[in-house]
């Protein structure tokens, strides 16, 4: 599975044996981690990543992504699906480690996302964030994600719609 290319970041899509290498902090042979990656928010998408490809199989391609800056390939978070598409709709998560935040590289990110699900013929993305995550919000707009009121548990829910052009 090819990595996804933006014009600062690559994307990297991780299979089980990696996501428990990166869960140990172990960086693999080559790869450059900033000092706080994995953060805490890797963490809990890696576990949730590995219990899904135990539970249903194989992930990829809609699995979970390293996110690396391409200038000096520093690990700098992770992006990533929240499961396969159902009905032509998929939902995305993601975490920049403390510090690469405040360089668009969440935006970037979720964009090259929205990219890959167009091409591969999704209607809709979807991705949800807690009501005072300002930061969050900012990139959702910012990729192209539009409001969508709140999700269960008070979250505040985002969508793009893809195959007509426009966002809902």
């Amino acid at each position: 599975m090819p990595e996804l290319r933006t014009a600062r970041l690559s994307l990297h899509p991780v299979d089980a044996a990696e996501a428990q290498r990166i869960l140990a902090g172990a960086a693999g042979p080559g790869e450059r981690w900033a000092p706080d990656y994995p953060f805490e928010g890797d963490l809990v998408a890696l576990r949730a990543f590995l219990h899904a490809t135990t539970t249903w199989g194989e992930q990829r391609p809609f699995g979970y992504y390293r996110i690396s800056r391409r200038v000096d390939g520093l690990a700098v978070g992770g992006i990533g699906f929240t499961g396969p598409p159902v009905d032509g709709c998929v939902e995305i998560g993601y975490g920049v480690a403390p510090s690469g935040r405040g360089h668009g590289y969440a935006a970037e990110a979720v964009g090259a996302l929205l990219a890959f699900a167009a091409r591969r013929g999704l209607v809709r993305v979807t991705a949800q964030t807690s009501p005072d995550n300002l930061a969050s919000h900012r990139t959702l707009l910012r990729a192209g994600l539009r409001p969508q009121g709140e999700a269960d548990g008070g979250l505040r829910r985002y969508a793009a719609l893809l195959a007509a052009g426009r966002e809902s």
